[in-house]
């Protein structure tokens, strides 16, 4: 049985845990273009080796990170997200768009 150790919930079988993906840094939001968005979100390094992942305790909702060696695939450690993230990052509210200016479909439902 393979164990990860959630920081907030301890040791645990590893199918209590969903996998989140790689870590990478966020880009700047006020300065990034649509391009560095879109790679930010959709495109990953997949390196061989050690990485930083996302993960979360599906029982408690818990995200987290982990150190992982990619090749062994053993768990260096696990750690909260705090961390990294120590500082509030505030969005701008997108821009209302118009009734007018929105494109309807009729008969278009949920």
């Amino acid at each position: 049985m393979k164990l990860l150790t959630c920081p907030l919930n301890g040791q645990r079988n590893i199918t209590e845990f969903t996998y989140g993906g790689e870590y990478h840094p966020m880009p700047d939001h006020q300065q990034a273009s649509s391009r560095e968005w879109a790679e930010h979100v959709f495109f990953h390094d997949n390196n061989a080796g050690i990485v930083i992942e996302w993960w979360c305790h599906s029982a408690s909702s818990y995200w987290f990170l982990a150190q992982r060696n990619t090749i062994s695939d053993k768990i260096l450690r696990t750690f909260p997200a705090d961390e990294i993230f120590n500082q509030r990052v505030d969005f701008a509210p997108a821009p209302e768009v118009s009734s007018e200016a929105a494109p309807t479909t009729k008969g278009e439902s949920c």
